[in-house]
């Protein structure tokens, strides 16, 4: 259990994290962690119905969601503090005790495949899918998390209840708890309500295998106005000893209104509406890519004023003034960012999950403060290389061999 009392708040949240998700998955059941996730809400012995859980969840006041990762499943409710009981026994009822109605499987399959439509519909959320697909291939890196159609038409009752039982244990559990409580109170209650857990161990996920030489494409055709891009390269898992001059030089490039990429492809040539960086570092691989939504007839000038940042960046660093700017723009959105009793929970729940050690917002502010120029420059020397180097495009595009050229030799 992690405990983060504050007397000070009015709420609390009751985050339950199983260390699964999509990584974890075969090629048979791709999906399997994100369709359990949708049953787990259908119903369980005391509550039978979905109805009877919302309603509950309503009359509290409560806010409630649960979501589906590469490395894991989450169920929360946010509630009034005098509720916080009330949110934990339902919060671990529907972890430990959903009975999976099957006629609920059978109306989810339908949902799921429309949750799948919906995002192939919405290129800035699909990006990221074919992104995966670009780096990873056909490994469970690189898999949709949502599954195809077909899997998710295909997966059973039975796999469904066997991945519960071998992949929800007391091990793969973590269970925080954030906002107005008392602690001893909390882990006693916490003792109760989930003393049945399962006590096996978890099945592993594989090995991530990457393998490249050549910078890659990988285009995902789609009868567009706009060209969304996801440009980028391999970077580092949450390991990696600079990892917070990562961070830094993923805030310079593209995590500020006022960053390099936004002042070049927006604010000089009105390429896009919006261009940003997304850095991803998970336990085993990571990566650092912009994204932009660009103009189609105008695309390979955005492509390469993109990759322009990154080759200036590798070979010149950065300034001391963007290195100050940055700093604060990072400890100024951590703070805002840990303002409510959910961001508190999800920012200590995820950290043990996935990195299996917690540093506090005063720790990793330390942390940032400390980065150098230098390191910063180092990073990105080591991460801007042509054998590191991606593209995933969605648009209406048959040949890769245009945007192969202007990435041969970008860097």
């Amino acid at each position: 259990m992690i405990a983060v009392p504050s007397k000070s708040a009015e709420t609390v949240t009751v985050l339950v994290l199983a260390g699964t998700g999509s990584k974890y998955e075969t090629k048979e059941i791709s999906g399997i962690s994100h369709f359990l996730e949708h049953l787990q809400l259908k119903g369980t012995k005391k509550h039978p119905t979905e109805m009877e859980i919302f309603t509950m969840l309503d009359e509290w006041g409560g806010v409630w969601n649960a979501f589906t990762g590469p490395e894991y499943t989450g169920y929360y409710a946010k509630v009034q503090s005098g509720k916080f009981e009330k949110a934990l026994g339902l919060v671990s009822d529907i972890y430990l005790n959903a009975t999976l109605p099957a006629p609920e499987i059978e109306k989810e399959r339908g949902t799921i495949i429309e949750e799948i439509n919906m995002f192939h519909d919405h290129p800035m959320r699909h990006i990221w899918t074919v992104w995966g697909e670009v780096l990873y291939g056909d490994q469970p890196a690189g898999w949709d998390i949502a599954g195809t159609k077909e899997t998710v038409r295909n997966i059973s009752r039975d796999q469904l209840m066997a991945y519960r039982n071998a992949q929800y244990t007391a091990s793969n559990t973590i269970v925080c708890l954030s906002g107005n409580f008392s602690e001893a109170k909390a882990k006693r209650l916490v003792q109760k309500y989930f003393a049945a857990t399962r006590t096996n161990i978890a099945k592993t996920k594989p090995a991530v295998t990457e393998s490249q030489s050549k910078p890659e494409v990988l285009i995902y055709k789609k009868d567009t106005n706009q060209t969304q891009v996801a440009i980028g390269v391999r970077a580092f898992n949450n390991r990696y000893k600079k990892r917070f001059a990562l961070e830094i030089l993923s805030v310079i490039l593209g995590g500020m209104t006022s960053s390099r990429l936004m002042e070049e492809v927006r604010i000089k040539r009105g390429l896009t509406y919006d261009v940003h960086t997304e850095l991803t570092m998970d336990s085993d691989v990571g990566s650092l890519a912009a994204t932009a939504n660009l103009d189609s007839s105008r695309l390979d000038e955005g492509i390469k004023v993109i990759l322009g940042e990154f080759k200036k960046i590798a070979k010149h660093g950065i300034t001391a003034v963007e290195l100050k700017k940055a700093k604060d723009n990072y400890i100024g959105k951590l703070s805002i960012a840990l303002e409510s009793s959910h961001a508190q929970a999800s920012f200590y729940a995820d950290q043990e999950i996935v990195e299996e050690k917690i540093l506090d917002p005063g720790q990793i502010r330390a942390k940032i403060l400390r980065v150098t120029e230098a390191d910063v420059w180092e990073v990105a020397r080591e991460i801007f290389k042509p054998e590191k180097l991606n593209l995933a495009l969605i648009g209406p595009y048959d040949d890769k061999s245009r945007f192969q050229k202007l990435l041969d030799n970008a860097l």
